[in-house]
């Protein structure tokens, strides 16, 4: 067994530095929860797959060029003739608030099939098969897939991770708690914010009650907080590294991919989620959702503090 397998959508991502609606120039890049996850595990030095679908359009070859460029490999991505790939578009409201629009009703990414995902996680054998509420909230095609990648990771040996990630946008809370809860007994880490632990669980002490579910591990992230893992008899927090944020999107994503490398190396929870918090302080310095994030010689960067230049 090795390395990692995600499954999700990933879109072509456009960004604006002043408000859409004022036209202006925009940057194209791509965007997807589970490929960033992928992206920093494989600039951490990890073997990391990406099992998702896009068109047969360029938005779907700058996807899997860029995914190529970073070391993501893609024997399991799929391309197809009958829908587009999706589309997300960043708009730069203000200082750091963004509104998101979505463009991926429909879209290629959301055919991914439970046959794919079982087949996949069979072929490719990893120690970990990472998760999010962003696939199953898509289609419920690709609902299905997400709950047989868990399944047969579990069945098979390897450990499985959700991060839940909720997207008011994409399903309401009561669709999403359906759907999530099902997963639970496959999972052992779950990643959540504190608002959205209800959606793991009707119990008035979420954290015991998921670790009594099935996962063996609970991870709360509180943003600029910083973080906390709880698992049975022990809950360690670690606060946020201080840093200037230029751009709070895809902070998330990097912190489960530096806690989920570190897991990897065998380090302890600690150490898991002082290098989680090191992955989201990289991605905020910088506009994008991977752009910044580090590589394993880049984590003791932070060290020397901002304003710093190293001659």
């Amino acid at each position: 067994m090795s390395g990692v397998l995600t499954l999700g959508e990933t879109m072509a991502a456009l960004r604006t530095a002043a408000p859409l609606r004022l036209g202006g120039p925009a940057h194209l890049s791509v965007a997807g929860s589970e490929s960033n996850v992928a992206i920093g595990l494989a600039r951490l030095g990890h073997e990391a797959h990406w099992l998702g679908v896009v068109g047969a359009d360029q938005p779907g070859e700058l996807v899997l060029r860029t995914l190529r460029a970073e070391g993501v490999g893609l024997r399991y991505a799929r391309t197809t003739p009958d829908a587009a790939t999706g589309f997300v578009v960043f708009d730069r409201a203000a200082h750091d608030i963004t509104k998101v629009s979505y463009h991926r009703r429909g879209s290629a990414g959301s055919t991914l099939t439970a046959a794919e995902a079982e087949a996949a996680v069979t072929a490719c054998a990893p120690d970990r098969v990472h998760l999010t509420g962003i696939t199953p909230a898509l289609s419920a095609e690709a609902g299905a897939a997400t709950l047989a990648a868990a399944r047969t990771a579990r069945a098979a040996g390897a450990r499985v991770s959700l991060d839940v990630n909720y997207r008011a946008r994409l399903w309401s809370r009561d669709a999403a708690a359906v759907v999530l809860r099902e997963l639970l007994p496959w999972v052992d880490t779950v990643f959540a914010s504190e608002d959205e632990l209800d959606l793991l669980t009707g119990a008035e002490n979420a954290v015991p009650a998921l670790l009594a579910a099935g996962p063996s591990e609970v991870v709360v992230t509180a943003g600029a907080a910083g973080a906390r893992a709880h698992a049975p008899g022990k809950s360690l927090f670690r606060a946020a590294v201080p840093t200037t944020v230029a751009d709070s999107i895809g902070a998330g994503d990097a912190f489960v991919a530096g806690y989920l490398s570190a897991a990897l190396d065998g380090l302890p929870t600690d150490d898991r989620l002082a290098r989680g918090i090191a992955a989201g302080a990289f991605c905020v310095g910088a506009h994008g959702d991977w752009e910044a994030l580090p590589s394993r010689a880049d984590l003791a960067l932070l060290a020397h503090g901002d304003g710093t230049a190293l001659r």
